[in-house]
């Protein structure tokens, strides 16, 4: 039994579960308004949905046509959907002829120029919150800002808290620890979000493709799936990727915030929003009639604007600066920015998928949390960006403390460690929807396994097949060092393969008066000019000569990029 298992053991022994059902939970989806013809609405925040500025459940994010629904904290997922679905009801009765996109990437584009900057009326507040998206406009683009998702909020039961101090060995009351306390709980929660946020993407990515309209006229180096869509094979969220909106731009002048304390994540956010930054200077601060393009040129407009998956969070009072609101009162709840909308629930969101994530936050607080370190933060935003871009892609590694871990061992060994969470959270219920939560997912996990020991399989067989046919068959990367050669070539060629595997082809086989031409095939290969038939001579170990007809083709990797050349060849010597 290990540590956490432990942990939750007593947990439950001491009444935790009951108080665990008083945590409440929130929901924020965003949705862009479309018209009938597929394209971003131009039309305004419909007046019979109220104000954009003070209302509660519905207002707007970036764009005027972007929808955000809010819901309150409420006890349960359950409840929180309904009140999801109510707002939607709602919604839609005063849409007119227009409707919700339904998935994260947006609709069809017609260029920045036609992405209406959200208005939030003339007070000082509404200006201030218009001009700090002008400001986004300006530093990282328009479409970039109209890309959708769904937030989770959770906030822990507060009479669950002093359970906990007991089990830190805390007198929280008598020392006045208590808030410090929920603080420490609630930054390793957040540490550990990071850590194992990549499964967020894995599991519940639903973004791999994209239209064609959001790069504009540049392109993009990505698969074509049809005349208006671009895609990658092993995607799970592009709204993830570095495609999405991230923090490049941010990290570039300076900023990285620091999760290790709650001090310190305060520190680091009121630096950014503090501290000049000659790159946004460059934008200029108003335009020549006067009106502000950004609200300051600082690293940060203001805290909301550095991009996180997941954020700590207290309720703001009046104008208040969210760095203020946690530096006076703590942490409140955790907010997980990393979900993709769901295109196949109505609310974008459902049931299992909220129980789940309960669960899964729940073991990040639980588990050990230490300090990120300068080493583990690039192999925490590195293993994003691949559950991301190739999170399907079998045999993936991603990087745990300086070593490779393939995701599914990973996947595996993280829910795993929920179960006894799950078994927890299920103490009170009627069932056990926790953990039909877990199953659930560690279906799509046991399907990764049995495709990739299909895929196995399969590539043994072809490497029998390999191994057993009497044709040359060279694998070279794109440098033109060898990664494989079949037996029969290492018969014919009379060298051993410990010799030649790893070694540059064009130095080892070909002739020094071939070189130049050989190399210019190759490159044309590398290039999928084409894929053709060629002849050329060898050279083997016994120093004869072996005339070799060719067929060659270029490999491509997952990114679609050239990951080298595959040549299968006959031995037309005694032809010659």
């Amino acid at each position: 039994m290990n540590n956490l298992e432990s942990l939750v053991i007593e947990l439950q022994r001491s009444g935790a579960a009951e108080l665990l059902q008083r945590s409440l939970t929130g929901l924020e989806k965003e949705s862009l308004r479309v018209a009938p013809d597929g394209t971003l609405s131009q039309k305004p925040h419909p007046a019979l949905l109220g104000s954009a500025l003070t209302h509660s459940c519905v207002t707007t994010d970036y764009s005027e046509a972007m929808l955000e629904l809010i819901t309150p904290p409420m006890r349960g997922a359950g409840q929180s959907l309904e009140f999801l679905c109510d707002i939607h009801t709602h919604v839609y009765k005063n849409l007119g002829d227009e409707i919700l996109w339904a998935t994260s990437m947006p609709c069809v584009l017609a260029g920045e120029t036609h992405i209406p900057i959200a208005r939030y009326g003339e007070s000082h507040a509404g200006r201030m919150k218009h001009v700090y998206r002008v400001g986004l406009g300006h530093r990282y683009g328009k479409v970039m800002q109209v890309i959708a998702g769904v937030h989770y909020n959770y906030s822990i039961a507060e009479s669950f808290w002093p359970l906990w101090a007991d089990f830190k060995g805390v007198v929280a009351a008598r020392q006045g620890e208590e808030q410090q306390l929920i603080d420490a709980g609630y930054m390793g929660m957040v540490r550990n979000l990071q850590r194992y946020g990549w499964i967020i993407p894995y599991l519940f990515g639903a973004s791999p493709a994209v239209c064609k309209t959001f790069f504009g006229d540049q392109g993009a180096n990505m698969q074509e799936f049809d005349e208006g869509t671009y895609y990658e094979p092993y995607a799970t969220s592009l709204r993830m990727s570095d495609i999405g909106y991230q923090n490049q731009k941010e990290e570039s002048v300076g900023i990285k915030a620091n999760y290790n304390t709650l001090e310190s994540y305060i520190d680091s956010l009121r630096c950014a929003i503090n501290t000049s930054s000659p790159v946004w200077e460059q934008i200029g601060l108003k335009d020549e009639e006067g009106n502000y393009k950004q609200l300051n040129t600082n690293i940060l407009q203001i805290e909301n604007e550095y991009y996180s998956t997941v954020r700590p969070k207290q309720l703001l009072q009046g104008m208040e600066k969210p760095t203020s609101a946690l530096n006076a009162r703590g942490i409140r709840y955790v907010e997980l920015r990393s979900l993709d909308v769901n295109a196949y629930q109505p609310q974008g969101i459902d049931e299992t998928q909220m129980l789940f994530l309960e669960a899964f936050l729940l073991t990040c607080m639980f588990q050990e949390s230490p300090a990120i370190t300068l080493d583990e933060r690039p192999e925490i935003d590195n293993n994003l960006l691949l559950s991301a871009h190739r999170g399907r892609e079998p045999r993936l590694n991603l990087r745990r403390n300086g070593a490779d871990i393939t995701l599914r061992v990973w996947g595996e060994e993280l829910l795993c460690s929920m179960e006894a969470v799950c078994s927890l959270l299920d103490a009170n219920e009627s069932d056990t929807p926790y953990q039909a939560a877990l199953n659930l997912q560690r279906r799509k996990i046991e399907q990764k396994r049995k495709f990739e020991s299909d895929l196995a399989n399969q590539m043994a067989r072809w490497h029998q097949m390999l191994n057993d046919v009497e044709f040359v068959i060279v694998e070279l990367d794109p440098q033109g060092n060898i990664s494989y050669i079949n037996p029969y070539f290492i018969q014919l060629s009379g060298f051993a393969s410990a010799d030649v595997l790893g070694k540059n082809w064009f130095e080892t086989f070909i002739r020094e008066a071939d070189k130049s031409m050989m190399l210019e095939v190759q490159q044309r290969v590398l290039k999928d000019e084409t894929s053709f038939f060629f002849q050329n001579s060898i050279k083997t170990a016994g120093g004869d000569v072996k005339m070799i007809y060719w067929s060659n083709v270029v490999l491509i990797d997952s990114n679609q990029k050239p990951a080298g050349t595959l040549s299968i060849g006959t031995d037309v010597t005694d032809r010659e």
